[in-house]
């Protein structure tokens, strides 16, 4: 009972049934008016979809209030709230259990519909009827597991005067937006799935649904990398063993629908422009839903065992049963219309862009099968051994490694390869400087450092760029050419004419310097542990600690133990770290490292407490070159998917002012190529 006197949870719960009864009606209701040519019954299933969002809006914020004044009669609320959590965190227990999860993936993905529905009402209406049946099936059964498996209203018989808490590791700045990242994401991918399957079930399978979901998708997209981003950067900074990326089943499988959505974004391209690969692109939207589920149902059922795993339940079954009937009745509508996605044009050659494209795809699927199969492996091996083996790090760089590198490079010859086929002059003129570089860059590194894979590694990185940067250069003279622009000008002006490529292009350029990153600190990081007394000096590198003493601090709610340490580099006063152990209350037996990290372009100086005694410490010391490129790769990369997500600028058909008498096409001063 809330202080107006009235029972918000009770109300929740109450939305929650109803909900369930009118996404069942907008799930037949719209197919059935299409059918029987009735648009007053479409028009009720759009309206159903609608109260179904409010309704599911309402259960949210009821449960929010519940957190807010500290019910604790709501089992879900004494699970994962605490009294002296903060506000901040108070979000973060929202979906930091089963059942709020649940909640919040399903009022999203009302929300999202409701958007998607509104927009396209007009330019898609014949699809909609579907569009809406998908949509509510997936809400539906979201909403289903809240009332029947994982209630997040759940009564206790009394009310503790505290609850037990969120996890300490959640209560960190980065998980309060990692998580709600990655399901964001995963509920984005459903709107181009619905949409594909409103096309596969009415035969309307022009590139329509395509130009009408192509904003979702990179929203899709964007917001997956940047969960992907906030989790490797959480990962980093809080679980101390001094790296960002540990191909952890978790991460994989958040992992596996970027890489799917990025397959998909590719394909799309060729259907839109050359009527090819339907079927890819089809298949690759299916499965980045699909996977999108799969990865919930790794993470929600407890099945694998995961430093990331924080809410594991009985949900697991039920997850597998709603993926297979995605898969199921997917894959049989695609097959169902398969003569009518059979493309009219074949490869004119395997030396072109439509091929890289294809390669492209083909490479994706290779990493999200071997992903897959070091994720279930633990299960296969139960099942036929009767004891979980699990694989780590050696067999996915191992495995993926060498695919990565072949994408990245791929990511540097496709923008060089022209549609259809190209010349073998056309080749030389346009690989050449790339080529030169790449060699270049391998004979120098491989003289410096003495290692082969490091030095391809970083050649085919550079062979990238350099093919990214005439790209940009060869756009920005043209564009200067035709109109006598500055380079400044030109530039800004290229990009805003043809914002999907460039877009694109920052994309890549973010991709490379995040591999920049991942090769310097996975080849040359410096690992050495160490215990000093008060005093004492060791060298780690080229780094000299100093431990200067131990800190035991009592603060609001938690108690920190902390160490000193004095930092020399090359035999200079640095800077001073202080590494240390924080013990929450309620969780004593579960302390958080505080990392002393020291970030730097060229290389981060890592260092964690890992025990103390009166008059020493031990240390796990860290040196990890190039990792704050990740960061900065990352955020190139958002960019670049934001700039291909902003709506392009309507070309201008008017004749530009040209120099020298040159008379301009149109597109020449669109786009400047």
């Amino acid at each position: 009972m809330s202080a107006f006197g009235f029972d918000f949870v009770s109300l929740g719960s109450a939305a929650l049934k109803l909900a369930i009864v009118l996404a069942l009606y907008a799930v037949v209701i719209g197919p059935l008016g299409d059918r029987w040519k009735r648009p007053d019954w479409i028009m009720s299933a759009r309206n159903a979809l609608y109260v179904v969002t409010g309704l599911l809006l309402l259960a949210s914020l009821a449960l929010v209030y519940a957190f807010l004044t500290k019910d604790y009669s709501v089992f879900y609320v004494y699970q994962n709230m605490r009294n002296s959590q903060s506000l901040l965190y108070t979000w973060t227990a929202f979906w930091g259990g089963n059942a709020g999860s649940l909640l919040f993936w399903a009022t999203s993905s009302g929300i999202l519909a409701t958007i998607a529905v509104t927009v396209n009402w007009r330019s898609q209406y014949r699809l909609m009827p579907y569009v809406i049946s998908v949509l509510m099936t997936i809400t539906l059964f979201f909403v289903l597991l809240l009332v029947f498996v994982a209630d997040p209203f759940q009564r206790l018989d009394f009310t503790p005067p505290d609850g037990l808490g969120l996890n300490p590791l959640l209560r960190d700045p980065g998980m309060a937006i990692h998580p709600p990242l990655l399901l964001g994401g995963y509920m984005s991918m459903s709107i181009p799935y619905a949409f594909a399957m409103a096309a596969l079930l009415t035969g309307r399978l022009d590139a329509g649904w395509i130009r009408a979901t192509r904003r979702w998708t990179l929203t899709a997209w964007g917001v997956l990398s940047l969960g992907l981003l906030f989790g490797s950067w959480w990962a980093y900074r809080v679980l101390g063993w001094g790296g960002y990326w540990g191909w952890d089943p978790v991460e994989n499988v958040a992992l596996i629908p970027w890489l799917s959505a990025s397959a998909y974004v590719h394909s799309v391209i060729v259907t839109e422009k050359r009527d090819m690969f339907k079927v890819w692109t089809m298949v690759l939207v299916i499965l980045a839903f699909a996977l999108s589920i799969f990865g919930t149902f790794i993470v929600r059922s407890g099945v694998i065992t995961s430093v990331h795993s924080f809410a594991q339940s009985n949900i697991g079954p039920w997850f597998f049963s709603f993926l297979g009937m995605i898969l199921i009745l997917s894959f049989i509508a695609l097959v169902y219309r398969l003569p009518k996605l059979e493309s009219k044009r074949e490869l004119d050659s395997l030396v072109s862009r439509e091929s890289s494209f294809l390669f492209n795809n083909v490479l994706f699927l290779g990493i999200i099968f071997t992903t897959i199969v070091g994720v279930l492996f633990p299960m296969i091996s139960e099942l036929f051994q009767g004891i979980q083996i699990t694989v780590g790090p050696p067999y996915y760089n191992q495995v993926n490694g060498p695919v990565l590198l072949m994408l990245m490079a791929l990511m540097g010859i496709g923008p060089l390869l022209p549609w259809r086929s190209v010349t073998t002059k056309q080749l030389f003129m346009r690989f050449r400087w790339p080529v030169l570089v790449f060699v270049a860059t391998v004979a120098t590194l491989i003289a410096i450092l003495g290692a082969g894979w490091p030095a391809v590694a970083f050649a085919v990185c550079a062979f990238t760029l350099t093919t990214l940067i005439q790209e940009f250069v060869q756009g920005i003279g043209a564009r200067r050419t035709a109109t006598g622009e500055s380079w400044a000008v030109a530039a800004v002006r290229l990009v805003g004419r043809a914002r999907r490529r460039y877009g694109g292009y920052f994309v890549h350029v973010g991709v490379i310097l995040i591999a920049f990153g991942v090769i310097g600190s996975s080849f040359f990081n410096l690992e050495q542990g160490l215990t000093l007394t008060v005093g004492e000096s060791k060298d780690v590198g080229r780094y000299t600690l100093t431990y200067t003493g131990l800190n035991f601090e009592v603060q609001p709610y938690r108690e920190v133990v902390s160490a000193d340490l004095f930092i020399m580099r090359n035999g200079k006063p640095w800077t001073e770290l202080t590494p240390g152990k924080r013990f929450l209350e309620g969780f004593a037996d579960q302390p958080v490292s505080n990392i002393g990290i020291r970030y730097g372009i060229v290389e981060d100086l890592y260092i964690v407490l890992t025990g103390w005694e009166e008059q020493s410490a031990t240390f796990f010391v860290f040196v990890n070159p190039l990792v704050s490129w990740i960061w900065i790769g990352g955020f190139v990369l958002v960019l670049g998917g934001l700039i291909a997500w902003w709506p392009e600028r309507a070309p201008k058909v008017a004749m530009a002012q040209a120099p020298r008498g040159v008379a301009l096409r149109p597109q020449e001063v669109t786009s400047g190529l």
